[in-house]
């Protein structure tokens, strides 16, 4: 009989991480880098000590400030934030977070990440219109069936999937609308909800570790870091290949003793008998064949996931467009199903209110991010990192980089964001370490794909809300995968710097 006790809540983590963040900017030094960004006029625009210059949009002006990067990744799109300018490092008055800081923060962000917000609880609107249907229930049925004595292999396609749209175009965010699709189905298979929370999450989170083509971290890092973002891609691909093929079996093999023996199953061992929004779904297997309506429905289900992820490969699209279609199909399920608009507004408005709670940690989440930015220690951070490795040899100098890049990731969860601050400092320290500057874009994916299977500020905690399970069953799950993703990256980091 597992022993249970009360764990605290998503929420009650991420407000105690913002009081740490809080706590931060009364101890640490308060400083800024001078930033560099390019306006739409044709110019540069300094940010120096809180002065705004004008600068020509001339090489020579990069050159001028260290910046090793070619002036066109400015002008046609490639770099869109501002740079941090190497060696410009200056104190600034403490700028402490007080109690009326901390309660703004995450109503700060709220503002901030309402497109997310928005989008979230546009697909609870979407998924409850559609399970009231009976589709959804029919089309699992028929498929755990038909699944019986083959879900490893599903765990494996769908992971493998979901890996390969994490490394290849940045699969964030828009994985958080396949929850209530697979969790009814890996339920019915004898899992428990740990899986797909893993299969889900943590493909995606496995990939961007590798991130081959990924623009938002990828491409953009290494444009800041003034190398080309094919150099070191065939690494990447073999890094993927490898940290795919080793969290897959991970997977597999945790799910296969499950399915044995449940009473083997983390979550009940730490969470006790919890049950999913979703557990209802898909709990029986039948081999009747769906109805004509509710296949046309499925279709219907299957092309909106398919034109999201179409639109966000190949048009460029994000959130607000991701939102459009869901509510879109929203209204297309109304329309098949001749439901009434009163009870089309009343499904439609419980799915959007059912997802309130992943908003809620997704908003004060990134308070954390404006606690930091706030009281101006995120660079002072950068800065005394920069300070502690400048002078160390190259094999020391880009593991601890590693692990620096795992500490970061506590505080900046977005990868462009990262990328933008991080690398111009750290790329000019690579030349004086003459470490390769693949191998300093390489250690900052591996450091923001390791941690970010725990950090509070990331996607971890609304998944796991999304399926009813504790931050400390998922941490018993994930930490030795960690420790041997940790050994695999750090061995490739220092192959590849004395492959030169």
């Amino acid at each position: 009989m597992p022993i249970l006790r009360k764990l605290p809540s998503p929420l009650a983590v991420l407000m105690t991480v913002v009081v740490i963040a809080a706590l931060a900017t009364w101890l640490m030094p308060a400083g800024k880098y001078d930033t560099l960004s390019y306006k739409e006029n044709g110019s540069f625009l300094l940010n120096k000590a809180g002065k705004e210059i004008q600068l020509p949009f001339a090489q020579k002006t990069l050159d001028s400030l260290h910046i090793r990067i070619s002036l066109e990744k400015f002008s046609n799109g490639d770099i869109k934030k501002p740079l941090s300018v190497p060696g410009t490092y200056h104190r600034l008055p403490k700028n402490a977070q007080g109690i009326v800081k901390i309660i703004e923060a995450p109503l700060q962000g709220m503002y901030d990440t309402i497109d997310i917000i928005l989008f979230i609880m546009l697909i609870g609107a979407f998924i409850n219109i559609f399970y009231s249907t009976g589709a959804m229930e029919e089309g699992l049925g028929y498929l755990s069936h038909k699944m019986n004595g083959k879900e490893s292999w599903l765990i494996i396609t769908l992971t493998f999937l979901f890996s390969a749209g994490g490394s290849s175009f940045g699969m964030a965010e828009e994985a958080l609308a396949f929850y209530p699709v697979l969790v009814p189905l890996f339920l019915a298979a004898g899992y428990d909800l740990l899986v797909p929370v893993a299969v889900i999450f943590g493909g995606t989170q496995i990939g961007t570790l590798s991130s081959f083509s990924n623009p938002f971290s990828t491409i953009i890092a290494s444009n800041a870091a003034g190398i080309s973002w094919a150099d070191g891609f065939y690494g990447r691909i073999l890094i993927f290949v490898a940290t795919s093929a080793i969290f897959i079996w991970y997977i597999v093999r945790y799910a296969q003793k499950v399915q044995k023996d449940p009473a083997l199953s983390l979550v009940l061992r730490y969470d006790g008998p919890v049950k999913s929004p979703y557990a209802s779904l898909g709990s029986t297997s039948s081999a009747k064949r769906p109805t004509r309506r509710s296949t046309l429905l499925l279709l219907l289900f299957l092309c909106t996931f398919l034109v999201m992820v179409d639109g966000v490969i190949f048009l460029e699209w994000w959130l607000m467009e991701m939102s459009a279609v869901f509510m879109v199909a929203s209204i297309l399920v109304a329309v098949i199903t001749r439901m009434g608009e009163a009870a089309f507004f009343e499904k439609f408005i419980k799915g959007a209110e059912g997802m309130l709670g992943v908003g809620f940690i997704i908003a004060v989440a990134r308070g954390v991010t404006v606690i930091l930015n706030e009281g101006n220690i995120s660079d002072s951070i950068l800065f005394y990192s920069a300070q502690l490795i400048s002078h160390m040899p190259a094999s020391l100098f880009i593991v601890v980089l590693l692990l620096l890049y795992m500490v970061f990731t506590l505080f900046i969860s977005s990868s462009s964001g990262m990328a933008v601050v991080t690398m111009p400092i750290m790329g000019s320290l690579a030349v004086i370490a003459g470490v390769p500057g693949r191998e300093i874009v390489n250690s900052y994916l591996f450091g923001m794909g390791i941690m970010g299977f725990i950090t509070p500020t990331g996607l971890i905690l609304p998944s796991l809300a999304l399926v009813n399970v504790s931050i400390k069953t998922w941490w018993k799950f994930i930490w030795p995968l960690m420790l041997v993703l940790l050994l695999a990256c750090a061995v490739f980091l220092i192959i590849g710097i004395k492959l030169g």
